[in-house]
């Protein structure tokens, strides 16, 4: 039985990769953000260009169906999309929240640091009170981007009335 896939979702999820520096990963993010009709925001700089071939198979055909937008900084996009504090989730592996925790609200923007540096200091500062980790043990230093950013943008959309639009088979 297939679930019908309601005019406009309840939900209104941003993933924001700030300085992403590995295009598979923001490939892959994008589509995910897509299956669940998330948008997906970059902060420059990035460590590749948008008509690489490489981000481009790694959204698969998808990229070009991807809510995308580019920042030229973490200010502007702030200024321009305005989220309050309880509609913010900073990532990070020191986070003092577990995932499990985000905020059950409506509209919500999961921020995440770049491969390499993670989030510039002044971001975690900025939203201290809204900082959250994925529990990982000492052994690893992070999880890959894309899988911490599934994680995170599929445990934000648990109580919701997300759509499975394909058929089970028996």
């Amino acid at each position: 039985m297939m679930t019908a896939k309601p005019e406009k979702y309840e939900f209104e999820r941003h993933v924001v990769l700030v300085a992403p520096e590995i295009h598979w990963n923001t490939g892959n993010i994008g589509r995910t953000c897509l299956a669940v009709d998330a948008c997906l925001h970059l902060i420059e700089p990035l460590g590749f260009a948008l008509d690489d071939r490489n981000l481009k198979r790694a959204g698969l055909d998808y990229w070009k169906d991807v809510k995308l937008q580019v920042w030229k900084n973490f200010d502007r996009f702030v200024e321009a999309m305005a989220p309050p504090d309880a509609q913010i989730a900073v990532f990070s592996k020191t986070g003092a929240e577990s995932f499990r925790c985000l905020p059950q609200t409506r509209r919500l923007f999961l921020i995440f640091g770049s491969e390499t540096k993670g989030l510039p200091a002044g971001i975690r500062r900025r939203y201290a009170v809204s900082t959250y980790h994925i529990p990982i043990r000492s052994a690893i230093r992070s999880l890959n981007l894309s899988t911490a950013v599934g994680i995170a943008l599929y445990e934000s959309l648990r109580s919701t009335a997300l759509a499975h639009e394909w058929p089970a088979t028996t």
